[in-house]
């Protein structure tokens, strides 16, 4: 009898165990679907990769919600006149956009030849009157705005100095500073055409007492080159500042790692140099280069941190990046169409500000304009990466491109119709 009841015991037992072990694969399926509607918390449950990250890398989890992403809108400019776009005259590299004296400023790389440039290649032909490339023989000009859309120009702000000071060949990508009521522009100075070495230069620096000058070129060295071997030891371009922490972070980019093998031959990425007094010295961040992308700086306060437009080239490029230490950058976004060279708007680019508002335009370039890759333009970008601006046509999530793009602008060619004609020949043969 004992064991008759045993035997029901140990099966009712099993049945138990049966029906708890159903019970839990039953929950556990129903766990395995996500939810239709995203949960706004991480879900506390096994999560992939790509999911995990869409709640730890990002500031919300749709880009509708994304303070630092968004679409550009550009609109082209009034009031600069390009000799037809023969390649003569050009204006690139602009400089953030200040807000001084009830108007906007802006400065910019400037280049009035008798003949558009021979190209870098050919950078040994290059002459006092020819230059060798876009940016050679350049100077420094300003123009003012009421709207943002129709600027007049003022005319030269800092020329090339006499030889053999910094930048006697030409001055270029510069970008504004006002720190204790003085302003500063810091720029690539060349003394050599652009070709030759590659694109070699330092950075030096102008100051005034108004953004309509007179400004005084210090003719000095203020970001020296690397040492040789180091990332940066032949270019320190794009020097963009912000004011942080009472100091002077100024942000640049470096070309390196050429190799002939690879188009382009060379990586660029971009460094920091902080410093307390506008002039020097700047001591070079330990950590650089601290973006690992870019083809030039364009930054500005973000909450406690700043944020980078990060475009065109590297592992990184077509993305906005955030550092809440100024330091350490992690990706925020992705996005398509960045503006090139792009000097934003940043009203508190210099108030030492704890919680920065973000941008919503500003001046950019288009190089290869009307075809000609010698003519560059200034154009105006508007944007939404604003804590105070909410407009969701700019949070759209891709552009449409008409057939016609793709066929003319990225259709094969001939090198590679003439690769892939050969494979379906080798294929016959098998």
């Amino acid at each position: 009898m004992k064991r008759i009841l045993y035997v029901i015991m140990l099966g009712l037992i099993v049945v138990s165990c049966q029906q708890k072990q159903e019970k839990s694969k039953l929950e556990e399926s129903k766990q395995e679907e996500f939810p239709f509607f995203i949960p706004k918390e991480k879900p506390n449950r096994p999560l992939s990769a790509a999911v995990e990250r869409n709640y730890d890398a990002y500031s919300s989890i749709r880009p509708e919600q994304n303070e630092l992403y968004t679409q550009f809108k550009y609109t082209k400019l009034k009031g600069f006149d390009y000799n037809g776009g023969d390649g003569t005259i050009t204006r690139r590299d602009p400089s953030k956009v200040i807000f001084e004296k009830g108007k906007y400023y802006v400065w910019y790389t400037h280049r009035e030849s008798p003949v558009k440039p021979v190209g870098m290649s050919r950078a040994k032909e290059a002459t006092d009157v020819i230059p060798s490339a876009d940016w050679d023989l350049a100077d420094i000009f300003y123009a003012t705005s009421e709207d943002g859309f129709t600027w007049v120009e003022q005319g030269v702000a800092v020329p090339r100095p006499p030889k053999p000071q910094a930048g006697w060949r030409s001055v270029t990508t510069t970008d504004i500073l006002k720190f204790n009521g003085k302003y500063y522009l810091y720029f690539q100075a060349f003394m050599e055409a652009s070709g030759l070495r590659g694109d070699f230069c330092p950075v030096s620096v102008a100051y005034a007492d108004s953004p309509d000058g007179p400004w005084t070129h210090t003719g000095k060295i203020v970001i020296p080159n690397g040492p040789e071997g180091s990332w940066d030891q032949y270019s320190i371009h794009d020097p963009y500042p912000l004011v942080h922490d009472g100091k002077i972070y100024l942000y640049y980019k470096g070309d390196f790692d050429k190799r002939p093998e690879f188009k382009p031959s060379k990586i660029r990425m971009q460094g920091l140099a902080i410093a307390e007094d506008p002039l020097g010295p700047f001591v070079k961040h330990s950590l650089n280069p601290i973006i690992n992308s870019g083809h030039e700086t364009t930054l500005f306060p973000f909450k406690e941190g700043v944020a980078a437009i990060v475009q065109r080239d590297g592992q990184e490029h077509n993305t906005i990046q955030y550092a809440k230490d100024w330091v350490n950058f992690e990706i925020a976004s992705i996005t398509e169409l960045l503006p090139v060279a792009a000097g934003p708007f940043v009203p508190d680019a210099f108030t030492d500000t704890k919680n920065g508002r973000g941008i919503t335009w500003g001046i950019s370039h288009f190089i290869n304009a009307d075809g000609n890759w010698n003519h560059s333009i200034l154009t105006r970008f508007d944007c939404d990466l604003s804590q105070d601006v909410d407009d969701q046509q700019m949070k759209d999530h891709y552009y449409n491109y008409s057939p016609e793009f793709h066929y003319e602008k990225h259709g094969l060619n001939g090198k590679q119709k003439e690769r892939i004609k050969k494979e379906t020949e080798e294929l016959k043969k098998q």
